[in-house]
């Protein structure tokens, strides 16, 4: 039973780590995405309005594109940031991935070296009780 569990154990981690890498690479690709709909959006909207329009003045216009360009940089700022942070997280991940096969390895070498160690202080043991019991029988 737990070698079953065990070999389930190691094909799930395997798994995980030869597909996380894509993963991340997928939601960055998405988010990036995201952010370039969100601009083509924006740069819709302020093409969309029309100079040759009597109706509004070039002050109103002016104020329009500064609003517009503003609203572009604080999200450019706001999209480093989250950059940053998406980084942190991904080299973060890297070293669980990279880290979680090898303290697993080491945690099965480690047990097998205890039941290794378990089976001879039982033998031990049981090589002295034999030892006991024939003293007692020769006496």
């Amino acid at each position: 039973m737990k070698v079953k569990l065990l070999n389930v154990l190691t094909v799930s981690l395997l798994t995980l780590a030869v597909l996380s890498p894509g993963l991340l690479v997928f939601s960055v690709a998405w988010v990036r995405h995201i952010e370039f709909v969100k601009t083509q959006k924006l740069s819709f909207e302020v093409n969309k309005i029309n100079p040759a329009n009597t109706t509004l003045s070039t002050t109103t216009q002016n104020l329009d594109q500064t609003l517009v360009s503003n609203q572009i940089s604080d999200q450019n700022i706001v999209n480093q940031v989250l950059s940053a942070e998406q980084y942190k997280i991904a080299v973060i991940l890297q070293w669980f991935i990279l880290l979680t096969p090898v303290f697993i390895g080491l945690g099965i070498i480690v047990y097998d070296r205890y039941l290794i160690y378990r089976a001879a202080v039982l033998q031990a043991q049981i090589e002295m009780l034999e030892r006991l019991w024939q003293q007692s029988i020769e006496q």
